[in-house]
């Protein structure tokens, strides 16, 4: 196999497919990509047998062939040569790789101990992702990313009546999307897709691509443009996560919402060793602060409109401000009940999203 391409494209190319490969697998093979050239046309994949993505481009064939190179070495390699046309070479004893006047020469594994991954073999279903994209940028945050507890880092993709629902929690903090007049999923189907896999799936999805979706008992896949991925799904029990949203909420704050995340960001400067940040919401408004013994206060106020009894509630100041950074609109709502229960976070403008934290005990 022979080929000429671009640095950065071959980069980005590599870059992507070997954020699937894994140095922690029993099989080394596995931290290694597929190289595949057909004419002009190179395929890329990277595996860990969970997660396989592929990237396919455009590049200047020479001589068709496939080769499996290490995939971190490969891609740090045409990363740091010079700009301009790289050369891929790998029809000698040692594949190489040349840019400018620097040559590297790296050692192979067979290609053909390079396994197949699985792939579904259900229906395709393809839609325009915008709303998906939106959708999935905003739960996948929110799922856990502790492989101890695998139910909990997948996100659930369940059917309703009038779409879909994305459903993400990691038991500290829960966000779900509706996505009106999406049919992705037969009536009453859930799939629990793991959210390393959607995080990937989101890099490559814009407001005008079609995704192509293939959905197996065991597998899913998704194609947008020049990637494909499949992934397994997560077998199990997503938790009842209805039961954890709280009705009874009587005390509501209305912010800015840019306005907050702006006083967070400067307040949680000394929310340090995991402290906390107060929120004091009351008749003159909302104040905000951050102790951390031997190191010091903030303190800032805030206008805002609130309804309800005067309150104190503390929470992680990362989760609050990864609930603002996917909350949509000008404005947020933040409903309590109490110091000690669930909050919910919404945006005034429709409700179709919403993001549940809890609160962190405060002496």
């Amino acid at each position: 196999m022979k080929f000429r391409c671009e640095r950065d494209v071959l980069v980005d190319a590599l870059g992507t497919a070997g954020r699937a490969a894994t140095n922690r697998a029993a099989l080394p093979v596995l931290s290694h990509l597929r190289l595949q050239l057909t004419d002009d046309r190179l395929r890329i994949t990277g595996s860990d047998l969970d997660l396989t993505i592929t990237k396919q481009l455009q590049v200047a064939g020479i001589t068709n062939g496939v080769a499996v190179l290490p995939a971190k070495l490969t891609v740090d390699i045409v990363r740091n040569l010079e700009s301009g046309a790289v050369e891929v070479d790998t029809s000698g004893d040692r594949p190489s790789i040349r840019a400018g006047r620097s040559e590297f020469f790296l050692n192979a594994i067979p290609a053909d101990e390079y396994p197949n991954p699985q792939e579904p073999d259900g229906e395709s279903v393809t839609l325009q992702a915008g709303d998906l994209a939106d959708g999935l940028r905003q739960v996948v945050g929110a799922a856990s990313s502790d492989e101890s507890r695998p139910i909990l880092t997948g996100v659930l993709l369940a059917a309703e009546e009038a779409g879909i629902r994305l459903v993400s929690t990691d038991s500290y903090r829960l966000a779900y999307r509706d996505l009106p007049g999406t049919s992705l999923l037969e009536q009453g189907q859930q799939v629990l897709v793991p959210s390393r896999a959607l995080q990937e799936l989101t890099r490559a999805l814009t407001d005008d691509a079609d995704v192509t979706m293939v959905l197996s008992e065991q597998m899913a896949s998704f194609a947008v443009g020049d990637l494909h991925l499949s992934t397994r799904l997560i077998k199990g029990d997503f938790p009842d996560y209805e039961k954890l949203i709280p009705t009874d909420m009587p005390n509501t704050l209305t912010v800015e919402r840019q306005t907050l995340s702006d006083a967070i960001r400067r307040v949680r400067l000394m929310a340090r060793e995991n402290s906390p940040i107060r929120l004091t919401m009351g008749p003159d408004g909302l104040e905000l602060r951050a102790i951390t013994q031997d190191v010091g206060e903030a303190v800032e106020q805030l206008d805002a409109k609130y309804e309800g009894a005067e309150l104190t509630v503390a929470f992680n100041p990362e989760y609050l401000m990864d609930g603002l950074e996917v909350t949509t609109g000008e404005e947020v709502v933040l409903s309590t009940r109490d110091a000690q229960r669930p909050a919910v976070l919404r945006c005034t403008e429709g409700d179709d999203f919403l993001y549940l934290l809890m609160p962190v005990r405060v002496s």
